[in-house]
């Protein structure tokens, strides 16, 4: 019998294990030039990694599951060591010998923004086999967390309406999970079909605004434009999803049936940022807690704020996130 979602306690954490080689560098090179680099720090990223890391790091005691692919390289050993520190279960994080693992080289420009260069290595290969939907629910997962969309490999590949990914989802709602999903910032062809074959198995949905404008077609102007936002958002409700959260440096948005839910950060001087690598997925990470306790659209989007803008002060994507009580500050 499948457990109902009240007695379930836990997220999985699903699809990309990314090693992230942060650069820090002191200028954008012209083609053919040399540049310094000023620092340089290694660390986990991808979806599933940063969204497992930053839950982890809030140090509320939430089980937390780690499902993906690696290879059988350095890189494997450090996201074995990042799960293993975050006190996750990694039972389901395969291992294969066919490709490396997925690798980014981060070139951070500070005060400006960031570029990646992606080695997709085993996160290529994931396939729906790989992922151990019905053995973490088994173990009580409460929540099925799935990213990033359009940097899965073989789970993207649309055919006849559905894909991998969204077969995935389907079958962690069929054993009782609430199902989530994020979305990666790349102009992949076939994006938005991508995404129009796993919403109808969404209960909620993680974008930016410019994967907001990518997924479906419309306009967005930029973080302020909160019409465009929210138009997107309602096109991709009608497509099936549950709950649809567009976060933008200037606002987070978070619409459903019963209406929209608006909440802006409080802004993070630039003099303060280090990195915005990962803060998206901190985002994601507070929200998702939230919506774990049960809080409702405006005390989770205050979470997730909170998440990313610690996120933003430092080198890694979860480094410099502390615990809930810290986090919050009394709030």
């Amino acid at each position: 019998m499948t457990r109902p979602v009240s007695e379930r306690r836990g997220i999985a954490c699903a699809g990309n294990w990314i090693v992230d080689i942060v650069h820090t560098i002191e200028a954008w090179p012209a083609k053919s030039d040399l540049v310094r680099i000023l620092d340089e720090v290694e660390g986990t990223g991808g979806g599933a990694a940063n969204v497992m890391l930053s839950l982890a790091a809030f140090q509320a005691g939430l089980p937390l599951w780690a499902i993906g692919l690696v290879g059988m390289d350095r890189h494997a050993a450090t996201v074995r060591w990042a799960v293993k520190g975050a006190g996750a279960d990694g039972t389901h994080l395969a291992e294969t010998e066919r490709a490396p693992t997925a690798h980014t080289h981060v070139m951070n420009l500070p005060g400006d923004s960031r570029t990646f260069f992606y080695h997709p290595g085993t996160n290529d290969l994931l396939d729906e086999g790989d992922i151990a939907v019905e053995a973490v629910a088994e173990a009580g997962a409460k929540v099925f967390y799935l990213g990033y969309l359009n940097l899965l490999g073989r789970l993207d590949a649309v055919e006849a309406g559905s894909s991998g990914g969204a077969r995935v989802l389907a079958r962690a709602r069929a054993a009782g999970m609430v199902t989530v999903a994020d979305l990666v910032s790349t102009d992949r062809e076939g994006f938005a079909e991508t995404v129009a074959a796993a919403l109808p198995h969404l209960d909620v949905l993680f974008l930016n605004e410019g994967e907001a404008a990518r997924a479906t077609g419309l306009p967005v102007t930029g973080p302020d434009d909160l019409d465009g936002v929210a138009a997107a958002a309602a096109r991709l409700r009608l497509g099936g999803a549950g709950v649809v959260v567009v976060h933008t440096p200037a606002l987070g948005l978070w619409l459903s049936g019963a209406g929209a839910v608006v909440v802006r950060p409080d802004p993070v001087p630039a003099s303060d940022v280090v990195s915005p690598v990962g803060a998206g997925d901190a985002f994601a990470a507070g929200c998702l807690y939230g919506l774990h306790e049960g809080w409702g659209p405006e005390a989770c989007l205050r979470l997730g704020h909170l998440a990313a803008a610690a996120s933003l002060r430092g080198a890694t994507a979860t480094g410099a996130i502390p615990a809930l009580p810290v986090l919050m500050g009394g709030q």
